[in-house]
């Protein structure tokens, strides 16, 4: 993208945002520095000024996003957030779920609501974003304490930090721990044993689809 367009299309971003946060551009801060230059006409800068510059703007919005829906979200706290992040293409993406499960009703609401702040505060010149909130598929990767409550009795697929792998039942879901039982062997040669790992350990669970 031309410098120039660059700097004008992202210029109700900066100012919308400056108000919200009630920035100073002559507080002493090199982005802000950068960001005054821009604003007075100084274009000449490396492009990874301009790279450090969005990204800036970017995690202001998605503080202020963040804020919003844990707001909407107090209002039922049986559903929370597992993830939030806003794409460089103004495509901001929500994973939602709940202790018993999240209805496409409930996303759509949420939706709604979001979407209506976003435009309100102006984040995004002429509208110009998009907003996908939806819960997580099958295939996503559990996070949070509540995720894994949720499937106590669930078999999973753990990849540990080294890139091993474990499969077992999810027995029990401690503070910082998670039991599962694992049964290797068929038959009455099988052994069932009962494994207490550290969640700090892995590195991704897969929750397995069994019929």
């Amino acid at each position: 993208m031309h410098t120039k367009k660059f700097i004008k299309n992202c210029l109700p971003f900066i100012n919308c945002m400056l108000i919200n946060f009630n920035l100073d551009l002559n507080t002493p801060h090199p982005t802000f520095a950068k960001i005054n230059n821009m604003m007075k006409g100084t274009i000449n800068v490396p492009f990874s000024h301009f790279y450090q510059f969005v990204t800036f703007f970017m995690e202001l919005a998605l503080v202020q996003i963040q804020n919003y829906l844990d707001t909407l979200l107090a209002e039922s706290p049986e559903f929370f957030c597992i993830n939030l992040k806003i794409k460089p293409t103004n495509n901001i993406k929500i994973f939602l779920d709940g202790d018993m499960g999240i209805t496409i009703e409930k996303c759509v609401q949420i939706n709604r609501k979001l979407y209506k702040f976003i435009e309100e505060n102006g984040f995004y010149e002429e509208g110009d974003f998009s907003l996908e909130i939806s819960s997580p598929g099958v295939d996503e990767p559990l996070k949070l304490i509540r995720q894994y409550q949720k499937n106590i009795g669930r078999f999973l697929e753990i990849t540990f930090e080294n890139d091993t792998v474990k499969e077992g039942q999810l027995m029990e879901v401690l503070e910082n721990e998670i039991i599962i039982e694992t049964t290797e062997g068929k038959g009455k040669k099988a052994i069932i044993e009962q494994v207490t790992i550290n969640i700090a350990t892995i590195k991704k669970a897969i929750v397995q689809v069994r019929f």
